[in-house]
C-alpha cells in the first residue's frame, strides 16, 4: 500500500553486549564448523528477558518521537521466540511497562518476518485513522538455551538478542521526518512445510527437539519438494514484495540509496538478496548487523535505526527494508527521509 502521511516518528533500540565468535568457539559454544561460512563476527548476548527488552526499546522509541502515552492507538509486538511465560500475552507487557495507556496491544507471530509484518498492519490502521495519531510497534527476542542455540538450531543463522521498537505517525511530518512510502507483503503457504516438514503435530512445546531443530524439517521439506523448486519460490516471493513496495512508490530500484535486509550468514544473504535482487553488499547494513547477530523480528528496525543515528540516511535519500519469515511471508517497504529534515 502506498502512504501519503505516514512517518517513522521514533526508533529505539536495546542491544546487549556482543559475544565474539571467535570468543565462542574458545569457549565450546560453537564449533568453526557452525559459524566460519555465515561471516558473522559478534553476536548480542542478553541476559534480560525478550519483553523487557523490547520495553526499554518501546521507552527509547517513545521519548525519540516525543509521544505520550494518549497518544499511541495500537501496539504491536513481535517474536520469533519464547518470551518467558506461558499463556501470557508479551505485549501487554510492552503497554504497561513502556506505554501505561489502554490502547488495543496484539501480537503478531509470523517469525523473522513479524516485525515488518507489524510495521505494515499498524501503517494501514493509522491510514484509517485520523491525523495526529500514532502506532507503537516493538520486537524482543532472546535465542537461550535449554529451548534454542544461537549457533546451531538453524544453520548458516545465528541469532543475536534484543529488542527494538518504532512509533508511526499519521500527518505533519515530525523533525527529522522518515517518511513511510509503502509497504507489502506476500505469501507463500506451499512452503510452510520448510517449518514442520514430515513430523507429526505435537502436545507441548520442544517435544520433536530440545533445542529446537530447524535444519530436520527443512531437509525433509526439500527433499519432497526438490532444491531448485524452494529456492526458486524463495527469492520469486522476496522479489515479488520487493517489486510492489518499489512500484508502489514509484521509485526504481537503481533511485534506492540503501538497503536494510535481515541479518543473515553470508551464503544465505548471497541466494536470497545480493545476487537475485542486484544489491550491493555495500548499500546495506550487513556488516553492520554482521556485529549483531539475527535479531529474530527485529533486524529492520534495529538497521533503519542504524541508518538515522548514524547520519548515513542523508535527507532526501531514500531506503527499502526487507524481510522473510517462515511460512514464507515476504515484506518489503520504502522509507524516505524527507529534504527538509533537520540535522
Amino acid at each position: 500500500m502506498e502512504y501519503e502521511d505516514i512517518y517513522v516518528a521514533g526508533i529505539g533500540r536495546h542491544l546487549p553486549d556482543a559475544i565474539e565468535t571467535a570468543d565462542a568457539q574458545a569457549q565450546g559454544l560453537c564449533a568453526r564448523k557452525d559459524v566460519w561460512r555465515t561471516g558473522i563476527e559478534a553476536v548480542c548476548v542478553a541476559e534480560e528477558a525478550p519483553p523487557d527488552m523490547a520495553a526499554d526499546a518501546a521507552r527509547k522509541a517513545m521519548a525519540d518521537a516525543g509521544a505520550d502515552p494518549s497518544d499511541i492507538d495500537l501496539i504491536l509486538h513481535a517474536s520469533v521466540h519464547y518470551q518467558g511465560h506461558d499463556l501470557w500475552a508479551a505485549a501487554s507487557y510492552v503497554q504497561r511497562e513502556a506505554v501505561g495507556n489502554a490502547c488495543p496491544a496484539v501480537e503478531v507471530n509470523q517469525q523473522s518476518n513479524g516485525g515488518m509484518a507489524a510495521i505494515e498492519l499498524a501503517a494501514a490502521f493509522l491510514a484509517s485513522r485520523p491525523a495526529g495519531r500514532r502506532a507503537l510497534v516493538s520486537t524482543g527476542d532472546r535465542f537461550a538455551l535449554p529451548g534454542f542455540d544461537r549457533w546451531r538450531t538453524d544453520p548458516g543463522t545465528i541469532c543475536g538478542d534484543g529488542g527494538t521498537a518504532m512509533v508511526l505517525s499519521r500527518g505533519r511530518a515530525p523533525r527529522d521526518a522518515v517518511r513511510l512510502r509503502s509497504a507489502v507483503c506476500v505469501s507463500d503457504p506451499d512452503l510452510e512445510r520448510l517449518g514442520r516438514g514430515a513430523r507429526p503435530f505435537a502436545d507441548a512445546p520442544l517435544e520433536a527437539a530440545r533445542p529446537i531443530d530447524a535444519e530436520t524439517p527443512r531437509e525433509q521439506a526439500v527433499s519432497e519438494l526438490g532444491f531448485a523448486e524452494v529456492l526458486r519460490r524463495l527469492q520469486d516471493g522476496q522479489a515479488r514484495a520487493v517489486e510492489g513496495a518499489l512500484s508502489e512508490a514509484g521509485v526504481k530500484q537503481a533511485e534506492v540509496d540503501w538497503f536494510v535486509l535481515p541479518h543473515l550468514g553470508l551464503p544465505k544473504m548471497n541466494v536470497q538478496f545480493f545476487e537475485p535482487l542486484g544489491i550491493e553488499r555495500e548499500r546495506t547494513t550487513w556488516d553492520w548487523g554482521r556485529r549483531i547477530g539475527h535479531l529474530g523480528a527485529g533486524d529492520q528496525i534495529a538497521g533503519l535505526g542504524e541508518l538515522v543515528a548514524s547520519g548515513r540516511l542523508a535527507p532526501g535519500q531514500r531506503c527499502l527494508l526487507a524481510g522473510v519469515g517462515a511460512g514464507f511471508t515476504y515484506s518489503a517497504a520504502l522509507v524516505e527521509r524527507t529534504r527538509d529534515a533537520a540535522g
